[in-house]
């Protein structure tokens, strides 16, 4: 199986998927129990949520032709259909997570974070650490694909992240679109 070890080794496996088996693993562990794989139609309840997360992110890794359902499905030995529904019910999954491991930090977390930062970098008072990043997209949005094109000549969602000094995210990301 390609999520055992024995496939492939550790660094193939982070280059196919983006992330580490580890974090695949507690990702699994965090989504595993989600209605959207208890809901069961066809072969659905057949393939492991695992497999299913590692769909997920060989979509979210891919660009251009690569990215293609069909060429996905070849890969990962289903439909296009299937790695279709793989990529949506994860999303969802993992959505329904962003309450429960983004937050903002209580008062003492606080005063611990910004004690490390000012230790760590001299910055007084400091408890957050924000960021931008762009994800590029493989395809052009049907819709208003204008306002998704970058100054880098591609189609990307602008996300801004607040972390803590251990690179955990404290604050919802917040999605920028120019439509909201």
């Amino acid at each position: 199986m390609l999520y055992d070890g024995m496939y492939m080794t550790d660094d193939e496996f982070l280059s196919n998927f983006r992330m580490d088996r580890a974090c695949i693993h507690q990702l699994t562990g965090l989504i595993k129990d989600d209605e959207v794989f208890s809901k069961c139609w066809g072969k659905r309840d057949k393939r492991p949520v695992i497999l299913h997360i590692m769909v997920f992110f060989r979509y979210l890794g891919s660009y251009r032709n690569e990215a293609s359902l069909q060429r996905i499905g070849l890969v990962m030995g289903m439909s296009k259909g299937a790695v279709n529904d793989c990529v949506i019910w994860v999303s969802q999954a993992i959505l329904k997570l962003q309450k429960k491991v983004t937050r903002w930090r209580d008062e003492d977390e606080q005063k611990q974070i910004g004690s490390r930062i000012k230790q760590a970098h001299g910055f007084v008072n400091c408890v957050g650490l924000i960021d931008g990043t762009l994800f590029q997209l493989a395809f052009a949005p049907t819709l208003n694909a204008k306002d998704y094109f970058t100054w880098k000549g591609n189609y990307a969602i602008k996300a801004l992240f607040v972390c803590d000094d251990k690179a955990r995210i404290n604050f919802d990301c917040q999605l920028l679109f120019q439509h909201t």
